[in-house]
């Protein structure tokens, strides 16, 4: 019996190709950097697909399993001419996020994230969950089970706040 707030909202990576359709105008390729061992990852790609197919925009798939698969990745969508990259969550590219954002800025493609942290550390944009409130409701579930609630009484909450965040320095860039 478990409770608590999810992270998984694979249904805006829509809405992430939605902005970068927005961002670069002419938009007609975009490589997705995602891997398949993620949790939801397999969900987000399906909302992106479906989204691609009402923008008329072509993705193109790359598999990173490792940190040793990103510059291999970028090197991928830049030979086949992506205009802009769509990054899903993953631990890898949380820990490899300063990587990721330098690539980006020195093969120029235009990059979304799903988390702040990635536009902090030099990326363009990101669309994703505002952990700052996600954190705020974890502590009202610890309130209520230090008050006796049952924790699997209590329902597992998608999230609710989104937030959208763009580096200034590197869209002049």
């Amino acid at each position: 019996n478990i409770t608590g707030l999810s992270t998984l909202a694979p249904e805006i990576s829509g809405k992430r190709l939605e902005l970068v359709k927005e961002i670069v105008p002419g938009l007609a390729r975009v490589a997705v950097l995602a891997s398949s061992t993620t949790p939801g990852n397999a969900q987000a790609l399906k909302e992106t697909e479906l989204a691609a197919r009402t923008l008329g925009v072509q993705l193109h798939y790359l598999e990173v399993r490792g940190a040793k698969d990103i510059d291999p990745a970028f090197r991928a969508a830049t030979k086949g001419r992506a205009d802009a990259l769509l990054v899903l969550q993953s631990p890898i590219f949380i820990n490899e996020r300063t990587q990721l954002a330098e690539l980006a800025v020195k093969n120029r493609v235009p990059t979304i994230y799903d988390r702040r942290e990635f536009v902090d550390d030099g990326g363009l944009v990101c669309y994703g969950t505002n952990y700052t409130d996600l954190s705020h409701r974890a502590a009202t579930y610890v309130d209520k089970i230090l008050k006796g609630a049952k924790p699997g009484d209590l329902p597992v909450e998608q999230p609710t706040k989104f937030e959208l965040v763009i580096n200034l320095k590197a869209a002049k860039q």
